[in-house]
């Protein structure tokens, strides 16, 4: 059951909270589009910052934007510039009649943090360094920064092979079927010569009691 489950939507009423905050009648439709395209806009905007949760806040006249980055002086970039550019282009795709405020969070320990762990597996793929010592490379940062368990699993033809396949590699224990447990999750797919790359990355963190 805990593998059919999408660990967030398991665990939203009890440990997590939502990354949408509006509400909506007549536009719910339109706002929810809006939201997983400017999610993808973002990050396809901000490569290598290490974006992990976007936060996105509504009201009838204004909206706040927070990005959660693992390097936030690339997204704020020289003088600001950076992340004014990226409001810009906010403000004209997805809110031109509404007052915009972008806001950026630094993650403390990014290895922590499955979407940045899945960026980085990512890039070491499409760089065509050999996914097992990629893994590796990921778990072992994983671990030295505190995290009680950790699973790694890509899929598709690895290093070039020619009939595609599963491998995964982890340590200590993702316990799934605990509501308490903090497990973080992330899906990407990396781009090679021979074809799509999928990698899924899960992170637990410990166990929370109290909803943050």
């Amino acid at each position: 059951m805990g593998h059919k489950v999408h660990p967030f939507a398991f665990r939203m009423a009890n440990i997590y909270t939502w990354p949408s905050k509006w509400f909506s009648r007549k536009d719910f439709r339109r706002y929810l589009k809006d939201d997983v395209l400017l999610r993808d806009f973002i990050r396809k905007s901000l490569v290598g910052a290490g974006v992990d949760r976007i936060e996105i806040d509504r009201s009838t006249v204004a909206a706040t934007i927070t990005i959660h980055a693992a390097k936030p002086g690339m997204v704020i970039g020289r003088g600001g510039a950076g992340i004014e550019d990226l409001k810009r282009k906010l403000k004209q795709q997805f809110f031109p009649a509404t007052n915009l405020t972008v806001n950026i969070q630094e993650i403390e320990k990014p290895s922590l943090h499955g979407a940045v762990v899945a960026e980085g597996v990512k890039q070491d793929i499409e760089k065509r360094i050999p996914f097992r010592t990629a893994l590796k490379q990921a778990l072992g940062r994983i671990q030295k920064v505190g995290a009680l368990g950790a699973k790694i699993t890509v899929s598709g033809r690895l290093n070039g092979a020619e009939i595609a396949r599963d491998e995964t590699l982890g340590f200590g224990k993702i316990p799934l079927q605990n509501l308490r447990a903090d497990i973080d999750y992330a899906c990407v797919e990396a781009h090679t010569i021979y074809g799509r790359i999928g990698i899924k990355v899960w992170v637990y963190r410990g166990e929370i009691f109290n909803k943050g």
